[in-house]
């Protein structure tokens, strides 16, 4: 039985941050040491982005006349508003978000109704409030009231990654389930002025947006193109607990995003997609000398179990030189999570993958920011949206988050 992810689809607010002015703005900055100015400017212009979404509108730097909370547009001054005022437009503007990427996603899915939806599940990391966004799906878009309904909260980057996994789960126990998958973050409402350099870079990445996907085994409709589910695999790296996390302090929430991470990605990559692609039939054969020739000499821990628990051991495996091509070309497209440009300069560089396999998780980037967890979606929907991804083609998608964690997936594209 197939499971596929039909329907995927995006929502942004309409406030839109281009990245000189915001870097401008940044580095205008009182307080910022002559260091960290320079951070500013560099983080800024390397980063592959030319424009990001907010729900603050205070930042389209045009004075409104009203009390400001998170920026004074009259001095370009950026303010410390506390946990509670960031989580309360998170609770309103959010809202919007989940709600409108969801009732999009049940629009372009032909053949499934409100009524079809038995399972909710929503993703999200930059604020909390209960009854959730999945309550509020299930009261916004008429589902039953009787659908189950999963949130997984603060889980950072990779979370839509387990959402899916979670999705075809409930589908594979229930043929006859149809699992809502919506995503959310609001970023934005944490960016702030500081001198140090991990804060500085995130400042220079992250934004707002929301994706949502329908999961399900019914058969496609005629022309309609999807994503079949295959595999999905977790790795945590031997590193980098420390260098990516995400705590809540007394004005927002604190990323920690050290400049270190993609050296991380770079070293263990290959080790993080082993596991996956040893439990393929077809791309198994990459791992041995007459695939990409790889090398085993040390163990990752990997939580493959169907209880998600930490515990069975993979083979942490690096390439011969100069054979990585071969993994490119048995997958046409690649779903890389555009944590910054530095992590898709480092995945391609290792994996041999051509600047067109990087194309979709590039444009995501450059057009959209680091929207946390849904990001990894905006990327699936621009392979399904390239008229070049054709029927039976398979994609890897991984995405990266605190620990430092990698989830990854095996998927092919369906053509109905």
């Amino acid at each position: 039985m197939a499971v596929t992810l039909r329907a995927i689809q995006t929502a942004v607010p309409p406030t839109v941050l281009y990245q000189e002015q915001v870097r401008d703005v940044f580095a205008a900055q009182p307080g910022l040491s002559r260091l960290a100015q320079r951070i500013v400017n560099t983080s800024f212009n390397v980063s592959g982005i030319e424009t990001r979404h907010t729900v603050i509108e205070e930042l389209t730097l045009d004075a409104s006349g009203t009390e400001p909370t998170f920026f004074d547009p009259s001095d370009q001054r950026l303010l410390m508003p506390g946990t509670r005022a960031r989580n309360e437009l998170y609770i309103i503007e959010a809202t919007k978000l989940f709600v409108e990427a969801g009732r999009r996603a049940l629009e372009a899915c032909p053949g499934i109704e409100a009524a079809d939806i038995t399972h909710v599940v929503t993703v999200s990391c930059t604020g909390f409030y209960a009854p959730g966004p999945d309550y509020m799906l299930v009261r916004e878009l008429g589902l039953s009231p009787a659908t189950q309904r999963y949130h997984l909260g603060f889980m950072g980057c990779y979370a839509s990654m387990p959402a899916l996994r979670t999705a075809k789960q409930f589908v594979e126990a229930d043929p006859n389930a149809v699992v809502l998958v919506v995503s959310a973050e609001l970023c934005s409402l944490h960016l702030r002025t500081s001198n140090d350099p991990d804060t500085i870079v995130a400042s220079s990445l992250f934004s707002d947006g929301a994706a949502a996907g329908i999961v399900s085994s019914r058969p496609l409709h005629p022309g309609e193109k999807a994503l079949d589910l295959d595999l999905f695999e977790t790795v945590i790296t031997p590193i980098g607990e420390g260098d990516m996390a995400w705590k809540i302090g007394d004005e927002g929430f604190e990323m920690v995003l050290s400049t270190y991470v993609p050296h991380i990605i770079d070293e263990h990559i290959e080790g993080a997609l082993a596991p996956l692609m040893a439990r393929d039939s077809l791309l198994s054969g990459l791992l041995t000398d007459d695939g990409l020739g790889f090398t085993a000499t040390t163990v990752i821990e990997s939580s493959a179990g169907s209880n998600g628990s930490v515990g069975s051991v993979a083979t942490l495996v690096a390439p011969a030189p100069g054979r990585a091509p071969a993994m490119s070309e048995a997958i046409a497209h690649w779903a890389i999570h555009p944590g910054g440009r530095s992590i898709l300069d480092k995945t391609e560089a290792k994996l041999g993958l051509s600047e067109a396999q990087l194309r979709p998780s590039r444009e995501t980037l450059r057009n959209h920011g680091n929207m946390s967890s849904a990001t990894i979606l905006f990327v699936m929907k621009a392979i399904l949206d390239e008229p070049a991804s054709a029927d039976g083609e398979r994609v890897c998608a991984m995405a990266f988050g605190p620990g430092l964690t990698v989830e990854s997936a095996l998927m092919t594209v369906r053509l109905g």
